[in-house]
């Protein structure tokens, strides 16, 4: 098939038809403006040609051929075109969140890239040009398969894309690995940062998900391999020690577990004797002084 018949004509349409990916080949002339907008699905930008800086999340980047770049859902991004004359050529890969936990669920390094953007909030990368040709060449043949009509024509399309998917995260990795970033590390201290900050509110795997735009498969999985301690358990240390805070401060133990998130008394009972050895009641009696004494 000719690169010409791979071509899509260019449409403002923000959102998908499908639940799990879809990719496009652009190649036409700027237009006027374009406003900012977002998206609840992760877009990949692969830049070819074109004279244009991309506004991400007030950040700008003044792209050149063979950069390619990552936008997570609900970024505010738009291009603005430099000149109306040079011709306007990239990529587009949409990715459904849903689909990416699913690829996460199956191996965490599918999520190391899609977690880099999200704690660094470095959304461009640059690749040497047999790099990119490499990548084009793969979306060339992606975006063949999907308008051909080939037997095995769905599962060989889900195989491509997690191959892209993969050889995207490798690319980040070894360059991020050989100048010594640890980006696991930076998004394991922002989750210990905003639990310690929450501590009285909803720490589902859910809601940190939504926070932080990162699979809760790799949230999980990261943690407990970084910190030693699942979230569950962390997240219940913690909550057992601003208790621990509160009691000693003059507040009754049954409006402490209530604040604290535990549901009931029976729960936080059995929570605070593994921990401590002693219950609730037993530790407020031990470290409080005599009436005589205070």
């Amino acid at each position: 098939m000719k690169k010409k018949e791979l071509q899509t004509p260019f449409s403002t349409r923000q959102y998908m038809f499908s639940d799990d990916f879809e990719v496009y080949y652009y190649s036409d002339q700027p237009v006027n403006a374009v406003s900012a907008h977002s998206h609840n699905y992760y877009e990949f930008y692969f830049f070819l040609e074109g004279n244009v800086d991309i506004y991400i999340d007030k950040k700008i980047y003044h792209i050149k051929s063979g950069d390619f770049l990552l936008i997570p859902p609900n970024t505010s991004h738009y291009p603005v075109f430099l000149d109306n004359i040079t011709p306007y050529r990239r990529f587009i890969l949409w990715i459904s969140t849903d689909y990416c936990n699913r690829m996460i669920q199956s191996s965490l390094d599918y999520g190391y890239l899609f977690q880099y953007v999200t704690t660094t909030k470095n959304h461009c990368f640059s690749n040497e040009i047999i790099e990119f040709n490499h990548i084009r060449s793969m979306l060339f043949e992606l975006i063949e398969e999907v308008k051909g009509n080939r037997f095995g024509k769905d599962a060989k399309i889900s195989l491509q894309v997690n191959s892209l998917i993969l050889h995207l995260n490798r690319l980040v990795y070894e360059k991020n690995h050989l100048t010594g970033n640890s980006s696991t590390s930076d998004l394991n201290l922002e989750v210990c940062a905003f639990i310690s900050d929450h501590l009285d509110e909803d720490l589902s795997l859910d809601r940190l998900e939504n926070e932080f735009f990162v699979s809760k498969y790799y949230i999980s999985h990261s943690f407990k391999n970084s910190i030693g301690l699942s979230l569950h358990q962390y997240i219940t240390k913690k909550r057992l020690e601003a208790c621990c805070h509160a009691i000693l401060s003059g507040d009754s133990i049954s409006r402490t577990y209530e604040i604290y998130g535990f549901k009931d008394y029976s729960a936080f009972f059995r929570a605070f004797k593994k921990e401590y050895g002693i219950s609730p009641k037993d530790f407020k009696s031990l470290h409080s002084f005599p009436e005589s004494l205070k």
